[in-house]
């Protein structure tokens, strides 16, 4: 029997390579015998650097960048390809972890560390990139990218204007003179599993600013910015982002590669599943296993399990999928090769137990998720 673990991240319990371990012990506890295949994925999220590393066999590379505070951290991009292409999760370095929940300030948060990650893969050679989106800290529109690869955005009296999403409304000029030559000569793929536009009821702020740390008058305040952001952008190279689908991911970091670059959008676990091989990997199982920490009707927007049971279904191979907590629309998954999904808890308990047993929740589930496959086909 041969059986495919294909789980994203449990967030905050378990990587996608530690959920799938967690699995397969569970499986082989049902079926000793069973020929198990271990593809850890990701949606364009946190842990998609590892995931593409890993199918890929590339390797890693540290670089001290410019945190999204303004601080120094260490971020690591991976290189796959022969040395070609750069794997970039803007997380590593821009990201929503690297800043405490007391300090998280949209206003002032840049992605000059994404930036920085950029120029340094150029330098080593790379013309291709995979850029991760989710996680962001920031809501800058990419303004801080920008900068770190030359772009020189001015005031009206010509200054140069300051890090921040809370800035944007100052930008007056975008002079491109010293932009980095080298990016019309790569190509560049946008991981992200989000449409939202730049700005709007949808866009970047006011969708995902609050977890950045916006309060109602912050987040107005972002949206002019924004808007007035946009509208220099339009200016300076024709595309309109204000309500462009997918533009809005990672803060507007989206939008300015868009803009800017030779670049494309593509969902994040499709870029996943093209690197890791997982059409080939699925010809000729008997069953896929996925998962993340929450399924609800928003992993239908593209997320990774979802990807995972379509690709699956495709195939005719039947997908279950675990998850740390089930919400309210998982119905909608059935029809997109989800047989079913089912929660890792085994009783009622705090969210922090389950979370601290989640790798035990996770093999004692896919142990019995597999004698009920197993039964089912004698």
């Amino acid at each position: 029997m041969k059986i495919v673990i294909a789980p994203d991240k449990f967030k905050g319990s378990l990587t996608a390579d530690e959920a799938a371990a967690a699995i397969e012990r569970g499986v082989r506890r049902a079926v000793p015998d069973a020929d198990t295949i271990r593809i850890p994925v990701a949606d364009g999220g946190e842990g998609t650097l590892d995931s593409l590393v890993a199918a890929a066999g590339g390797s890693k590379t540290p670089v001290a960048v410019t945190g999204p505070l303004g601080e120094p951290v260490t971020a690591e991009y991976g290189v796959i390809g022969g040395g070609r292409t750069a794997v970039i999760e803007m997380a590593l370095a821009s990201g929503l972890l690297l800043v405490p929940a007391e300090q998280r300030d949209p206003l002032r948060a840049t992605t000059y560390g994404t930036g920085e990650l950029i120029r340094h893969a150029l330098d080593a050679g790379c013309r291709e990139f995979i850029i991760a989106l989710g996680g962001s800290a920031t809501n800058d529109g990419g303004a801080g990218m920008l900068q770190a690869l030359g772009m020189k955005l001015l005031g009206a009296e010509g200054q140069s204007v300051p890090p921040g999403g809370g800035q944007l409304g100052r930008i007056a000029k975008i002079d491109a003179a010293q932009w980095d030559k080298r990016i019309a000569e790569s190509a560049f793929t946008i991981a992200a599993d989000v449409q939202n536009p730049f700005i709007g009821a949808e866009g970047a702020t006011r969708v995902f600013g609050p977890q950045k740390g916006a309060g109602p008058a912050v987040i107005e305040q972002l949206e002019q910015a924004m808007s007035s952001w946009a509208d220099r952008i339009a200016e300076a190279t024709g595309m309109r982002l204000h309500d462009k689908p997918g533009a809005g991911a990672a803060g507007g970091l989206s939008g300015a590669f868009l803009a800017f670059f030779p670049a494309r959008m593509r969902r994040g676990i499709d870029v996943v599943m093209e690197q890791a091989g997982v059409s080939r990997l699925l010809q000729g199982a008997d069953l896929v296993l996925t998962g993340e920490g929450r399924i609800d009707g928003q992993t239908a927007g593209g997320k990774a399990p979802l990807g995972i049971a379509q690709e699956a279904k495709r195939q005719g191979v039947p997908a279950i999928a675990l998850a740390g907590a089930v919400g309210d629309g998982v119905a909608a998954l059935h029809a997109h090769g989800l047989c079913s999904v089912h929660s890792i808890a085994s009783s009622p308990m705090p969210a922090e137990e389950a979370m601290a047993s989640a790798a035990q929740l996770l093999e004692q589930a896919a142990e019995q998720i597999m004698r009920a496959f197993a039964c089912g086909r004698r």
